[in-house]
């Protein structure tokens, strides 16, 4: 079955690419206007906004450049200068947006983010809000040889794994395992409540699975704690409190604090380890996950989504008709 990437986008999106300041750790490209989603016409999706994440090692010096090659593309907020918006760039998810870009006849997103700031969420799920977007299918456009950088994105995906484990009954589908993935920093998000399709992860993975497969494969087959049964096209996985308790300890360190949090009574400050050694014998193991993954994703939704007030300034009107979705695209 073939990969289902728009026809042509690699071209365009390197010619995009082309108007910005090249000192860029990584570039990738997402979103509907990069892969089909389920319910939307081939023709549709070709016209669709195309969205971009730019991290960079120097935030300041980057919006310094861009500022003046595309000065245009930001709100009010460029009177103030590239330190100015770089502190603002530090607010909520760490990643400062311009939207509604018209470049090469279609309209682009592009966000920057620090690549510190990504490492860290990464690793640590501290926001989940890029890390999130980079356990799904991107398109890379660029990324340098930052050894630490590769091997967060690892860590990312491992991570995105093992959540999905503890949330996943014993026995399950790969198509299972790539909903529970995608729908990992949906949790908690308010745009779903308040906008967005109800059926957005399903549409997300269901014409992507070979991508998926892509991104996963080599994780899956390297996990001691699965067991693929190819003749019945089902994944198994150890639920025992001694299993869960290995998966729960290996979680990133932002979503265990969430889950400490959630369990220990204020005033006990037990030891992570017990607490989460408790949780691996709580038959609402997966819920007591989900509801720490929730936390993380609501605080840095609303963050991100009151910041865009600012960064989007004449167009935020604009965007709201596009359902503030700042991020959470395929």
């Amino acid at each position: 079955m073939a990969a289902p990437v728009l026809a042509g986008s690699g071209v365009a999106f390197r010619r995009v690419l082309a108007h910005f300041p090249q000192e860029l750790s990584l570039a990738f490209a997402y979103g509907s206007g990069v892969f089909h989603q389920a319910g939307v016409s081939a023709a549709h999706s070709e016209n669709n906004m195309l969205d971009f994440v730019f991290a960079v090692d120097d935030s300041v010096t980057w919006h310094m450049m861009n500022l003046l090659k595309n000065k245009s593309h930001y709100s009010f907020l460029k009177v103030f200068g590239p330190k100015q918006i770089s502190n603002i760039q530090s607010y909520g998810a760490g990643i400062y947006y311009n939207t509604l870009v018209p470049c090469n006849g279609r309209m682009i997103k592009y966000g920057v983010i620090s690549t510190d700031v990504l490492i860290d969420d990464l690793f640590h799920w501290k926001t989940l809000y890029v890390a999130g977007r980079l356990q799904k299918p991107v398109k890379i456009l660029t990324q340098n040889e930052n050894g630490k950088l590769q091997a967060a994105l690892i860590s990312n995906l491992k991570s995105a794994v093992t959540a999905a484990f503890l949330m996943l009954p014993e026995s399950f589908s790969e198509e299972d395992l790539y909903m529970q993935i995608a729908g990992l920093s949906y949790s908690g998000d308010f745009r779903m409540i308040i906008g967005e399709d109800k059926s957005k992860v399903q549409n997300i993975v269901k014409p992507s699975v070979p991508h998926f497969q892509k991104l996963y494969s080599n994780i899956l087959q390297d996990c001691p704690q699965v067991v693929y049964k190819h003749r019945l096209g089902r994944l198994e996985i150890d639920k025992s409190p001694e299993g869960q308790f290995t998966q729960l300890m290996a979680l990133p360190r932002t979503l265990q604090q969430k889950i400490t949090s959630l369990v220990d009574p204020p005033g006990k400050n037990r030891d992570v380890e017990e607490i989460l050694m408790q949780v691996a014998h709580d038959p609402d193991c997966g819920f007591v996950v989900h509801q720490g993954i929730s936390g993380i994703v609501r605080s840095s939704s609303v963050a991100q989504s009151a910041k865009t007030i600012l960064t989007a300034g004449k167009n935020v009107c604009n965007l709201c008709l596009h359902r503030c979705s700042d991020f959470h695209k395929a």
